[in-house]
């Protein structure tokens, strides 16, 4: 079935990439030996795990007090990080998921990315409070099991524990979420496979053969597990906001915090996924498939998001002045210009003013700025998590107990130790599946392949009344042939090898073909070329009785036939340029 595609629409896919190419360029990263810029990437990130490994056996070794909280900020670098960490995941399944449901056609470029990112930053985000419990060998307090030991959950109305459930119940529908997507690249690994690796993808594919039974339950599941995720999502950080909305602590204790926290979690997200598309398109040359329309788009969600956050920020000034409650002033006024200022007006410029500059269209499609405020963004987004936890508990309601806090080593060796293992779980990923999926790339290429919509499209389809119509009937009134247009991609002793079977169209049998012929038609081209009324022509004043066959729909018949063999001419001519044969 047919879809119209607005010609002013940007191509996703350009390259004018054929299905075998893009099949190529999509899973040649998991056959090919990695480049240097691979390499050099995966080793500064497994220099960064090791030393965090190492922090993390320091702090267990000699506690808890290796780390400088104190009493007054019992939570410190470790909550912080947690909180950041949990934000970026969230928007990973998120971003996925909610596309999926409005059908947007620029997700296949990022969905991939953005559910690894999940299921890696919910696993550096669970180091954080399996830490800070300090006796980490009692950690499985945190899960039901039979108990024989008297009052296992004494508090089990903290939102502490309801994160336990919250984050694991989100965390395996997101892993099923991206390893359904996965399936059938799986298997596309597996045919190209040999020896161990294709026993290996055929496990992890699970047996798919790519029949319409199998389609339609990918794509049902698909649905179903998006319309799980996304509700999801809002429930899990909500639930991560009442750790502290649920306090009586002066600056937590507001009903913002649920949506402010959601709409942060995106913010970060989106950055965090914009980080990794711009890495992953550099470092496997895969500019082709995540575009600038991809990046523009990012973009204009990231100044909504960024927008809203402001938003959220300005009202909360605004009610602890309009509150008339002392203590909640002072929380924000000691944020603004109390000990920790730096922090506070690093979170303003990084989340509310940077994402700005995306008002204009140049910004959004410059990829190293984009690369830039993206950075930028995750250093606020982790200033602000660090504002509502450590200047809110610095200056408590007894200056007695005021309190400055600066992080250890172990601290940050744990944190960046954190990113290290992110980062060398992602590349790890980007060496073992297709980064960008492959079924859903080649589900979009006729509707959004640079050769088949956009100014440069060389191939048209009749979407109704779209505008590759009436480009088709442009070039029918001057004369320019489907061949003429093509020459410019593949060589021209391809396109006119030898006659076509005119008798393959319906309507058509030996005598009418032969006759056709005779007229000097002889391939598809010439014939989707020829006006109705010339065919009609021909047949009346054929020797033979042709004046009842309506040669109406040949015209039409021939165009399909053409542009089918056109596809199987160019791919055998990239095939031979590549020294395929």
């Amino acid at each position: 079935m047919s879809s119209y595609t607005s010609p002013i629409r940007e191509p996703l896919v350009t390259g004018h990439k054929t299905y075998h190419q893009i099949t190529e360029d999509l899973v040649s990263p998991t056959e090919k030996a990695p480049n240097g810029a691979w390499i050099l990437g995966f080793l500064i990130s497994v220099s960064l795990l090791a030393f965090g490994l190492f922090c993390i056996a320091w702090t267990i070794w000699h506690g808890i007090g290796t780390w400088n909280l104190n009493r007054t900020i019992g939570w410190g670098w470790d909550i912080t990080n947690f909180v950041w960490w949990i934000g970026i995941g969230h928007a990973g399944t998120l971003i996925s998921a909610i596309l999926l449901l409005f059908r947007q056609k620029w997700r296949t470029g990022v969905n991939r990315a953005a559910e690894a990112m999940t299921i890696f930053a919910v696993l550096c985000a669970a180091l954080f409070p399996g830490i800070h419990v300090g006796r980490a060998w009692v950690v499985f307090y945190f899960f039901p099991y039979p108990n024989t030991r008297g009052p296992l959950w004494p508090n089990f109305n903290s939102p502490l524990l309801w994160d336990l459930f919250a984050i694991s119940t989100y965390f395996t529908v997101s892993l099923l979420f991206w390893y359904t997507g996965l399936v059938p690249d799986f298997a596309t690994v597996r045919d190209r496979a040999k020896g161990l690796r294709r026993k290996i993808y055929n496990f992890l594919s699970f047996g798919w053969t790519g029949s319409a039974k199998h389609w339609q339950r990918w794509e049902s599941i698909s649905l179903v597990l998006a319309g799980i995720a996304t509700p999801l999502v809002l429930s899990v950080h909500t639930i991560v906001s009442f750790d502290f909305a649920t306090s009586v602590i002066p600056g937590w204790h507001t009903t913002i915090f649920p949506p402010y926290f959601v709409a942060g979690a995106i913010f970060s997200g989106f950055a965090m996924v914009l980080t990794l598309m711009i890495i992953t398109r550099k470092i496997l040359n895969l500019q082709d498939y995540i575009t600038l329309a991809h990046i523009e788009s990012m973009n204009k969600v990231i100044l909504v998001t960024g927008t809203i956050v402001g938003v959220a920020y300005l009202t909360e000034l605004f009610i602890a002045w309009y509150s008339g409650y002392v203590y909640e002033q002072f929380a924000f006024f000691n944020r603004a210009l109390g000990p920790y200022w730096w922090s506070y007006f690093g979170m303003m410029f990084c989340n509310v003013l940077s994402p700005q500059i995306f008002w204009w269209k140049k910004f959004r499609r410059n990829i190293a700025l984009t690369f830039f405020i993206s950075i930028v963004i995750n250093i606020g987004m982790w200033f602000e998590r660090f504002v509502i936890i450590a200047t809110t508990l610095a200056r408590d309601y007894l200056p007695s107990s005021w309190s400055y806090y600066t992080p250890t080593w172990v601290e940050i060796g744990i944190f960046t130790g954190t990113i290290g293992l992110f980062f060398t779980l992602y590349l790890l990923f980007t060496r073992v599946a297709p980064v960008v999926a492959i079924a859903e790339i080649k589900s979009i290429l006729k509707s959004s392949g640079d050769q088949y919509t956009g100014p440069n499209a060389i191939h048209h389809h009749d979407h109704g009344h779209s505008h590759a119509s009436h480009e088709d009937d442009h070039h029918a009134h001057e004369g320019v042939s489907h061949t003429e247009e093509s020459s410019k991609v593949v060589n021209k002793p391809l396109m006119t090898v030898v006659k076509d079977d005119l008798k393959k169209l319906e309507g058509i049998g030996p005598k009418i073909s032969e006759t056709l012929n005779a007229a000097g038609i002889m391939s598809f081209e010439e014939l989707m070329n020829t006006p109705t009324e010339t065919l009609q022509s021909i047949l009346d004043n054929a020797s033979g009785n042709f004046g009842g066959n309506s040669p109406e729909s040949w015209p039409e018949q021939a165009k399909l036939a053409f542009e089918g063999k056109w596809d199987e001419l160019k791919d055998l001519q990239d095939r031979l340029d590549g020294g395929k044969y």
